[in-house]
């Protein structure tokens, strides 16, 4: 069986939630989001993890989380850095944030070699998004990406931003459109006003599967992004844009896989009772085994 790698985009800054998620303890025992979630993918067949993360928490992740991982699966590192740039740009100086996740991904292109799935550190997934994800890298022409039920992503405990997915007649990925403010009930607040969205619409999530020929589009298209927008210190590379744009030239398909199980997040510091409880009720049923 072919080789495939989880790649884990961790080096967000939780400015909504107000802390590092990807070290906030969820388990019993001291678990975070992300020891369930590589538990999940090594079940589906992943053989290697790498987490991309800023330099700035190195230590804290490998000690609260990676050294933990590396005692069940092959487990990498990339530091996604404002100096991580092509030669001939340099970063602006009021830049703070990162790139975006087209960069993270980016920053991979030395450390990942085989077919890879890419996922949040701060958000559940669930046993059957990895099993299609990891079906789905089977597929050496195309790309594919794992969506959700509108219904099943939200929070009761603010707005959302969710991609909302057009599909085909094959299951292709035609096209996504980024909705913002979206509460509970499936409404939308925009400009002042509502509208209220399906609640069986397809969204993403950003659990794609990818081949290793992304890296070079991905290096095209930040030079792009650099050349238009490294002057707005806020502007982000974002990996569903290079996507769409990929689609809409013709080079690629994303075949559209529908995973079953419900999200759950930590977008706000209130879903972390919510999250801690379904995963313990998932635990006590024999589901996971720390």
């Amino acid at each position: 069986m072919e080789n495939k790698t989880l790649v884990v985009m961790a080096a967000g800054m939780g400015s909504r939630f107000g802390g590092l998620k990807q070290l906030e303890p969820i388990g019993k025992n001291g678990e975070v989001l992300l020891d369930y979630s590589v538990f999940d993918a090594k079940q589906a067949g992943f053989n290697k993890v790498v987490f991309v993360i800023k330099k700035a928490i190195e230590k804290d992740f490998k000690e609260k989380v990676g050294n933990r991982i590396a005692k069940t699966i092959d487990v990498d590192y990339v530091f996604q850095e404002l100096d991580e740039i092509p030669n001939g740009f340099t970063v602006n100086p009021n830049r703070v944030k990162p790139y975006g996740t087209g960069h993270a991904i980016l920053c991979c292109k030395n450390k990942v070699t085989t077919p890879f799935a890419v996922i949040n550190a701060d958000d559940y997934y669930g046993k059957s998004a990895y099993e299609q994800i990891f079906k789905g890298l089977n597929n050496k022409k195309d790309y594919s990406m794992v969506g959700f039920l509108l219904k099943n992503t939200l929070t009761e405990n603010g707005t959302v931003s969710r991609g909302v997915c057009e599909i085909g007649s094959q299951n292709e990925l035609i096209n996504i459109v980024e909705h913002t403010k979206i509460n509970a009930d499936c409404t939308e607040e925009f400009n002042g006003t509502t509208q209220k969205l399906l609640p069986e619409t397809v969204v993403s999530m950003n659990l794609w599967g990818f081949g290793t020929d992304i890296f070079d589009y991905l290096e095209k298209g930040f030079i792009k992004f650099l050349e238009e927008n490294n002057q707005n210190e806020k502007a982000e590379f974002f990996l569903p844009f290079l996507v769409d744009e990929l689609i809409k030239q013709g080079k690629k398909q994303v075949k559209v896989l529908i995973a079953e199980d419900k999200w759950y997040g930590m977008t706000y510091k209130e879903d972390k009772p919510v999250l801690k409880q379904a995963l313990d009720e998932m635990t006590e049923k024999g589901l996971y085994n720390f």
